[in-house]
């Protein structure tokens, strides 16, 4: 079991960024906290540590009139974990973080296949030129997004794994169900690394995806978010606790994941809780709907029973 790190942009905020600034920027303006960011991962016991590129593409970036600066940031931004990663003993691996365009395709809206590509493209080759061992696409909601930047990955020649957000009633918010990745992917000269969950609505509700997707024939990644935003004045803060997310990584062994890491709201402290967890536990028996609501936490929404094989009655807890 390979453990990825936590948090990208909520830790960002928590140390100053401000409301609408993209992280991406920090990659040149403030290097020094991506390298502490990246660094305190490594120290919780991350294996996989990603870049701090989501938003880096032309469509987010021109938001900021910095559409012209995708490859300067992203290569920058994978400079800096190959710098952390190589800083320490043991093997860290460094996944270039690739998120949506924020634009719909065509017909809704009017990304095309090959403008899309392109866009990932370039997003991508500053990555791998940067130093990324692989690219991680991620928080896909759409199949025409996921397999656009799956092909700008292959075009530029970096493996690549790819996670979507089951965050509406168990879909994507295009509708994509979790045991559809597979399918999607399937036309792809090059197989993903792995598939799986990020993001969404909370740990329960990522194991749930995670149960949906058991008949997956590529390893499985889930990166949940640590518990349920809320304000205490005018922060933002997450519910989750070391504790939690410790019994949430532990519950994703159990469900088959692969890999297991955090996503909005993760600390290096809920992280080094995970490591701990991880490297005592020993393998359990799949657990089920109700095994996760009892040990984690009730369900904000999940996916629809139906994508889900429950085990039979007498080996639920």
């Amino acid at each position: 079991m390979v453990l990825a790190d936590g948090a990208t942009g909520t830790n960002y905020f928590l140390a100053g960024l401000g409301a609408g600034e993209p992280p991406e920027f920090w990659n040149v303006d403030r290097p020094e906290e991506v390298l502490g960011l990246h660094r305190r991962f490594i120290a919780a016991g991350a294996e996989i540590i990603l870049s701090n590129s989501f938003g880096c593409n032309r469509h987010r970036l021109k938001l900021h009139k910095a559409e012209d600066r995708v490859y300067e940031l992203a290569k920058r931004a994978a400079e800096l974990a190959r710098q952390a990663a190589d800083a320490t003993a043991r093997s860290v691996v460094v996944a270039g973080s690739v998120g949506p365009t924020g634009e719909l395709f065509v017909p809704m809206g009017e990304l095309t296949h090959d403008a899309a590509v392109e866009s990932f493209t370039e997003q991508m080759r500053g990555l791998r030129d940067g130093g990324a061992d692989v690219a991680w696409i991620e928080t896909m909601s759409s199949a025409e997004e996921l397999s656009a930047a799956a092909e700008a990955s292959i075009k530029v020649g970096l493996a690549y794994v790819v996670t979507c957000s089951f965050d509406t009633a168990g879909r994507t918010m295009m509708g994509m169900l979790p045991d559809e990745l597979d399918r999607i992917l399937a036309g792809q000269p090059l197989a993903p690394l792995a598939i799986g969950a990020n993001c969404g609505v909370g740990a329960p509700d990522i194991l749930v995806t995670l149960l949906a997707m058991q008949k997956a024939t590529h390893p499985l990644v889930v990166k949940g978010n640590c518990g349920i935003p809320h304000f205490q004045g005018t922060e933002c803060v997450y519910s989750g606790t070391p504790e939690q997310m410790a019994r949430y990584a532990t519950l994703a062994i159990d469900a088959g994941a692969r890999i297991v890491g955090g996503c909005c709201g993760t600390t290096p402290e809920h992280l080094a809780a995970m490591r701990a967890a991880i490297d005592a536990h020993v393998r359990g028996q799949r657990p089920t709907i109700e095994t996760v609501v009892r040990e984690v936490g009730p369900l904000t929404n999940a996916a629809p029973s139906a994508t889900i094989a429950r085990p039979a009655r007498r080996s639920r807890s």
